[in-house]
């Protein structure tokens, strides 16, 4: 699953750090996600989304087959 957390971080100027303390979670984790080798849980997923006031789907892109999926 891609992701585009790094991009809303940047965008409110949170650390990866930050943003793990806001959702509960380390910072590690928050590294793992960023980077595609940990694919959080729905409740994770929608924790980080609504810190950023977006829809789960602005954030995480699923593509069930495996693809690529460029999110830039």
């Amino acid at each position: 699953m891609k992701n585009r957390i790094k991009v809303f971080r940047a965008m409110h100027d949170l650390t990866q750090e930050d943003l793990a303390q806001v959702v509960g979670v380390t910072r590690q984790t928050i590294l793992a996600i960023e980077k595609g080798k940990y694919v959080p849980s729905l409740d994770l997923a929608f924790k980080i989304s609504r810190h950023f006031k977006v829809n789960i789907e602005e954030v995480f892109m699923y593509d069930a087959e495996g693809r690529t999926i460029d999110v830039d």
